[in-house]
């Protein structure tokens, strides 16, 4: 879900093209998962699967959004979770009974013929399981696309390596990377385009948040970001019942943030959570590589075990030749 500060960054996005995009993107890949398993379904809410049930949703979001990437100048690194921090937990848990709810809803609406509330109830409901996490490690690797197993939260290693100059910016439709410290966040990278919401037809675009330009519109610190964050609620804590981010903009602004944490949530100590986004568990010890996809791999991956179309799969990997390329600054910018 992210924290949820978007109503005091309207002014700090940018709308862009994709030609104001080429470079190398750190994308969040557990953010990305859940955007294609929750959009590529059937109109009933149905995943898309193969013959056996096999969920291949977000296969084919890795495969033809990636060569959409590649095509456009943009190199992909996909980075996914790793040990969440105890204080998560609660988090997690909420999250479960959610998309249990949300299941149980979807059947519901499937039996009383109402598809537009069974594809909203079936998107809600949307897993990310070890099949889904395996077989899209295999099928980056077929197609040369490097990925990375962060120690802890996938945009906090994310926005390590924009800062350390292995990446460009990071890609998620969360805000959480900037609390992170990253410099630069794309959202809308991952499902921009034309798209069907609500009965009616969308376009999606790209946008950009430079966290420098971000403070100074603000005139806030990045620690008071994360005093924002925390008072409105993060992947970590609830917040505080009936502050948004107008609110805690202003609380911050004041220097009210530790009187109301007081007041509001006398038990609470956000001294955990501050220093985690400070100082998040990350590493170093990755390779970045892109090589020309294996196209027999991929095929025998998709074509064989998974019922993708050859023709598709084959015109989509003719787009995707990419020159082996070691991680090189020289290569990349």
């Amino acid at each position: 879900m992210g924290v949820a500060i978007r109503d005091i960054l309207a002014d700090c996005k940018e709308t862009l093209t994709w030609d104001g995009l080429p470079g190398t993107a750190a994308v969040d890949a557990h953010n990305a998962l859940y955007q294609f398993l929750s959009i590529i379904r059937q109109p009933d809410g149905t995943p898309l699967m193969n013959g056996a049930g096999r969920v291949t949703s977000h296969l084919s979001g890795i495969l033809f959004r990636t060569v959409n990437l590649l095509e456009r100048g943009i190199r992909p690194i996909f980075i996914f979770d790793g040990k969440p921090p105890e204080f998560k937990q609660e988090t997690i848990d909420q999250r479960r009974e959610i998309r249990t709810r949300a299941d149980d809803a979807w059947k519901a609406a499937l039996k009383e013929g109402d598809i537009e509330e069974a594809y909203k109830q079936a998107s809600a409901s949307t897993r990310i399981d070890r099949h889904i996490l395996e077989s899209s490690h295999e099928l980056l690797d077929l197609l040369g696309i490097p990925w990375v197993q962060a120690p802890s939260e996938g945009e906090a290693q994310a926005a390590h390596m924009v800062r350390s100059g292995d990446a460009t910016y990071v890609v998620s439709q969360d805000y959480d990377s900037l609390l992170f410290g990253s410099p630069v966040l794309v959202r809308n990278l991952t499902v921009s385009g034309r798209r069907r919401m609500r009965g009616r037809t969308i376009t999606v675009n790209p946008e950009r948040i430079v966290l420098s330009c971000l403070l100074d519109r603000l005139e806030i610190t990045r620690e008071q970001l994360i005093e924002i964050g925390i008072l409105v609620g993060t992947d970590f804590n609830p917040g505080i019942r009936g502050i948004g981010s107008k609110t805690a903009f202003k609380i911050v602004r004041n220097s009210t943030f530790e009187s109301t944490i007081a007041e509001k949530q006398p038990d609470f100590d956000p001294g955990p959570i501050q220093e985690f986004f400070r100082n998040p568990p990350v590493t170093d010890e990755y390779s970045l590589a892109w090589r020309a996809p294996d196209v027999e791999g991929v095929v025998e991956m998709l074509c064989s075990r998974y019922d993708f179309s050859e023709d598709r799969v084959r015109s989509a990997l003719a787009k995707a030749s990419v020159k082996a390329t070691q991680k090189t600054l020289d290569a990349w910018f």
